[in-house]
């Protein structure tokens, strides 16, 4: 069996390769206009340490010559426990090799949807999807974990249940009380996601959330008290575009903005489903504005931010989402094998990905966003953040798929010591050549010394001697709790 899965909801069948088969006119900016001018000049970046009120703080600082540290302060005086927690999209992916894909028309993939689920699939294609992706990369890098979101009381709930405490990672459901619905229903089970693979390797994709106008657990109204707790406790909430096809705008926003009442700082990715949230009913417009103006920390691809800002050029579209944000200190850009970019207020840090042999992309943006809340969590430099992000992400796509397959701490630790970025100078001096004189620091194979300009190059050895001594640490000390 062909073992790539990538997860897709509430989303038109995509053929990876051939266009897709709708081309909506966007409007941008998706920023209503009383957004463009509230920026406080307080929330502008300017500090020098991250300070969480948790049992140990992190005593980590490093020099500003490795990018802008953060300076943020908890407005809260919870406790903080939990270092990251996901919100919603938890499914069940079962990943199956077909002759063709499905149809594009509605009707024809609603009737090919129920041919598959006539039977149930073998235990054997079943895998974790969605939100566990972010969730088992992050455990595996020592982060303590919750999955926030809704599992059915069947055999699929019980193994996404399963994978979970496995992996060390704490479940929280949401759903405070049934008493309004039918438990024995379809809107209360375990949502699935059709993995479909054809023989050239293209990735189709069915759930019973494409085929409604209403989010699937649209019966979720509110936050439960324990979800809350969860939020309160935490140090990240990590919330994406997908989450969407689930909850409904309302309680989205509802839990952003509790997470910022209680000061746990928001992760942010829009994913695909920003272009369609964009272009959506005014509540899912609202909703997502909100989240790229109050999140703390947006992650996009350089298409995506093309889509929401309308600028091609990735530092200058995530300079132009940081402007117009409210509580936002870092955009990060994510550019596939090419590497990342992560861009603050004062500062713009480049790396280059890591040279792999890639077997499987998917699940590689999951564990990137891991990795890059280990890095916020810690206080790394920007330059060390995305240089770990690189890694978790190319360690992903070295194996098989997603779920329970994402990259190990042992395998980043052996990528980063080898120490291979990929080289393609005339892209990247391309990209920073339209940037303005804000410090630039670029990840180098390379030892220059000194600085050109405003760029500063960060040798990828100093990088990985500051790194690999807190990996090998995070390491042993899973092994141990194992």
């Amino acid at each position: 069996m062909h073992c790539q899965t990538i997860l897709t909801l509430k989303t038109p069948i995509q053929y990876h390769g051939l266009p897709p088969p709708e081309n909506p006119r966007l409007t941008l900016p998706v920023f209503p206009p009383f957004l463009r001018t509230t920026r406080a000049k307080s929330s502008i970046f300017s500090c020098k340490r991250v300070e969480i009120d948790a049992p140990k703080p992190s005593s980590i600082s490093f020099g500003s010559g490795n990018g802008c540290v953060r300076d943020w302060k908890s407005r809260s005086t919870a406790v903080k426990t939990i270092d990251v927690a996901t919100l919603g999209n938890l499914c069940v992916d079962i990943i199956l090799d077909v002759p063709e894909l499905p149809p594009r028309s509605r009707d024809a993939r609603k009737a090919y949807l129920q041919k598959l689920s006539a039977s149930p699939p073998d235990k054997q294609y079943w895998e974790a999807g969605g939100n566990c992706n972010m969730a088992i990369a992050a455990a595996r890098l020592g982060l303590h974990c919750a999955s926030i979101g809704h599992v059915g009381d069947e055999t699929y709930g019980r193994f996404l249940q399963d994978v979970l405490y496995n992996e060390g990672i704490r479940m929280v459901g949401m759903s405070e009380s049934i008493d309004a619905i039918d438990s024995s229903s379809t809107s209360y089970e375990t949502l699935l996601c059709w993995v479909l693979v054809d023989p050239l390797h293209r990735h189709g994709f069915c759930s019973r959330a494409d085929f409604s106008k209403e989010p699937a657990f649209g019966w979720m109204r509110n936050l439960s008290e324990e979800v809350k707790m969860t939020i309160k406790q935490s140090k990240v909430l990590f919330c994406n575009g997908y989450d969407f096809d689930e909850l409904t705008p309302d309680l989205m926003t509802s839990a952003l903005d509790y997470a910022v009442e209680v000061g746990t700082c928001v992760f942010f990715d829009p994913g695909p489903r920003g272009r369609s949230l964009s272009t959506g009913n005014p509540e899912e417009q609202r909703a997502l504005s909100h989240f790229l103006s109050m999140s703390d920390v947006l992650l996009l691809t350089s298409d995506e931010a093309e889509t929401l800002t309308g600028i091609k050029n990735p530092v200058l579209a995530g300079q132009e989402l940081l402007k117009k944000g409210v509580h936002t200190k870092w955009v990060i850009v994510k550019m596939g094998y090419r590497g990342s970019v992560l861009i603050t207020m004062s500062s713009i840090s480049c790396a280059p990905g890591f040279k792999v042999e890639v077997i499987d992309t998917v699940g590689c943006g999951d564990s990137f966003v891991a990795a890059a809340v280990f890095g916020f969590i810690h206080n790394f430099p920007s330059v060390n953040t995305l240089a770990i992000a690189n890694a978790v992400g190319a360690a992903t796509a070295m194996g098989c798929g997603a779920g329970r397959n994402v990259a190990t701490l042992k395998q980043v630790i052996e990528l980063i010591r080898a120490s291979n970025l990929n080289k393609d100078d005339d892209f990247w001096n391309e990209l920073l050549s339209e940037m303005d004189a804000r410090e630039i620091n670029f990840l180098s194979q390379r030892v220059i010394n000194g600085s050109r300009h405003q760029l500063n190059h960060i040798s990828l050895q100093q990088v990985a001697s500051q790194l690999l001594p807190k990996l090998q640490a995070e390491n042993l000390e899973r092994k141990v709790s194992i």
